[in-house]
């Protein structure tokens, strides 16, 4: 008997412990849907003063066509024609350096002076070889006749003949060596521009002893600076050459750029999953150098979306609201605001696609201006509580 009533508590016991645990269950999740329901429901209300102060303005859905963007980052090239090392290949000692670092100068315009006993070398052999050129054309015409009247040999005419050509060839190589160095009457050795572009090095001063290959100045040409942009595996379908890209510097607080695709990469750059994309910039700024890094939105098609000012979007626990006012909610001195949740989509000239979520009344209308005041206004009187931007 005593087994049964032992038996009898404790069944009554554990049916008890579930029913109060099923109980508690129950309520966490009301309490949830409560939560929920409170978090995405919330309502504002204010006085005429206050929405004034506000500055409520309220409006519909639009129907925009916005442009549809990929982002993706990169930075400003410089490609390898645009710049230069300027060398020579003759030995010297510099004695004037005649631009700054920074200046801009033109193709053929003289950089710097040196001395160089190569470079007088050089042109007396020219001259020597000038002078030995016209002589030996005169015997070679000479020797040309005397074989066609058969008084001297084969053998003497065929040797004036190798003699001049040697000489043609010894006179032509000279010529080129000083169009080189930009060869004039001076004595002194001019190193001359290979392009117009800005001076971004000078790694020599006066009386630096200069030798063969030895880079003197570096030379850049800022007005061909394109874009490199990394472009990723997902996003490669909808790129293509010719479309307009726009683009901000991110240390440079300037005016939207604009540029065009003209070429995209066949390979994976190494170690990722992006691909090239080459852009001319449209209008090159001045400030723009090669090595910037940058933000950009490629222009991949428009299309027609329901759209609000972007001032119409609030931000708040991790998630995207919107204010209405149902129509006819307005009772004299009272104004009755509800956050309603949204999904954005595209963002361009001032308005971003939205996508409303929650069920919303028939008839209802879009708080466009004044939404962070409402944000403001709710977080106050909750307390503090919650997080917006």
């Amino acid at each position: 008997m005593k087994r049964i009533y032992i038996a009898l508590f404790v069944f009554g016991t554990i049916f008890f412990t579930s029913c109060q645990t099923k109980t508690t269950t129950e309520e966490t999740v009301v309490t949830q849907e409560e939560e929920q329901e409170e978090n995405t429901g919330k309502e504002v209300e204010l006085n005429s003063a206050q929405k004034k102060a506000a500055g409520i303005v309220l409006g519909q859905l639009e129907d925009k066509n916005l442009s549809d963007v990929i982002k993706v980052n990169g930075q400003t090239e410089l490609p390898p024609q645009n710049q230069a090392d300027v060398t020579t290949f003759l030995s010297g000692t510099i004695t004037q350096i005649l631009v700054n670092i920074g200046d801009r100068v033109n193709k053929g315009q003289v950089l710097a002076i040196a001395d160089s006993p190569e470079y007088i070398k050089l042109q007396e052999d020219y001259q020597i070889s000038k002078n030995n050129l016209e002589y030996l054309d005169l015997e070679y015409k000479r020797q040309q006749t005397l074989r066609a009247e058969n008084v001297n040999s084969e053998k003497t005419y065929q040797k004036t003949k190798s003699e001049l050509n040697i000489e043609k060839s010894r006179y032509q190589s000279l010529t080129n060596q000083l169009s080189l160095v930009g060869a004039g009457s001076s004595r002194t050795l001019k190193i001359v521009a290979p392009i117009s572009g800005n001076v971004s090095a000078i790694p020599i001063r006066i009386g630096t002893n200069i030798v063969n290959g030895q880079t003197l100045f570096s030379l850049v040409d800022n007005s061909k600076i394109h874009l490199d942009l990394k472009i990723y595996e997902k996003d490669l379908p909808y790129v293509h050459e010719g479309q307009k890209v726009s683009f901000n510097l991110t240390n440079i607080n300037k005016a939207e750029v604009t540029a065009t695709i003209f070429s995209i990469g066949k390979a994976f750059e190494p170690g990722t999953k992006t691909v090239i994309a080459h852009a001319n910039i449209e209008q090159v700024p001045d400030n723009l150098i090669p090595g910037l890094y940058v933000n950009a939105l490629i222009d991949v098609g428009e299309k027609t979306v329901k759209a609000l000012p972007n001032e119409a979007v609030i931000k708040a626990d991790g998630r995207e609201f919107i204010f209405i006012a149902e129509e006819g909610e307005a009772h004299e001195e009272h104004f009755h605001y509800k956050r309603v949740e949204v999904k954005t989509g595209v963002k361009e000239l001032g308005f971003t696609q939205v996508d409303i979520i929650e069920a919303v009344p028939d008839q209802y209308s879009i708080v466009t201006q004044g939404a962070y005041y409402l944000q403001s206004h709710l977080i106050k009187n909750e307390g503090g509580g919650g997080h917006s931007h």
